[in-house]
């Protein structure tokens, strides 16, 4: 093998990707076109919003904290688990999903490098707090 490697692409910085209503959001690591991996930092009481995404599949591992994970294992009924210190979760492409900080949290997430992929679905349940990132529509949607 006769690449050149360069120190910043096996070293790499973390960037901070913004406050966001619910905490904040940080890229560790980017392999392009294949994955990224993010620190995610949840305040208690905040959530992300009821959603689903067009391409991404995410893995995490909750570093931290008390999460409430709602979900539709698709038959249009939300239910809900705990997750804590040492816990993981999958999320596949299409899976509607929501995490609810019940303590302040931090999760190492894993997935497919597609950002601003979101469908929120929280009018399909009957929900009407839809603050947060709005809908992404999937030809909007950037695979870096």
């Amino acid at each position: 093998m006769n690449k050149k490697f360069f120190s910043k692409d096996i070293f790499p910085r973390s960037k901070n990707l913004g406050l966001r209503s619910w905490g904040e959001e940080t890229l560790i690591a980017l392999v392009s076109k294949k994955i990224s991996l993010k620190k995610i930092s949840l305040k208690k009481n905040k959530k992300g919003g009821l959603q689903y995404h067009h391409k991404k599949n995410e893995c995490g591992y909750i570093l931290k904290g008390k999460l409430k994970v709602k979900f539709d294992l698709g038959n249009g009924i939300l239910k809900s688990k705990i997750l804590s210190k040492g816990d993981v979760f999958c999320f596949p492409q299409g899976f509607v999903h929501q995490e609810i900080a019940l303590t302040d949290c931090e999760i190492i997430e894993a997935s497919t490098p597609y950002f601003n992929d979101r469908v929120r679905v929280e009018k399909k349940y009957d929900i009407t707090d839809t603050s947060g990132l709005s809908t992404t529509k999937k030809k909007d949607v950037e695979f870096i």
